[in-house]
């Protein structure tokens, strides 16, 4: 499991980094792992690829 999480990159950012300005998969270390991508619903839905939430276990 890597708990991914959104971050929203702004221009000023964009052009330090050298990276296009959007919304960014991060890990907790800051590393990108996927994007730029135009929401963050749409950068939520790709964590969710990526790192899908453990299955529930059900309680006999």
């Amino acid at each position: 499991m890597q708990n991914l999480s959104p971050r929203h990159v702004k221009t000023e950012e964009s052009l330090r980094l050298g990276v296009a300005s959007g919304w960014y998969s991060t890990k907790v270390s800051g590393t990108f792992v996927s994007g730029p991508h135009d929401s963050e619903a749409e950068c939520l839905l790709r964590i969710a690829e990526i790192d899908p939430p453990p299955p529930v276990k059900k309680r006999r």
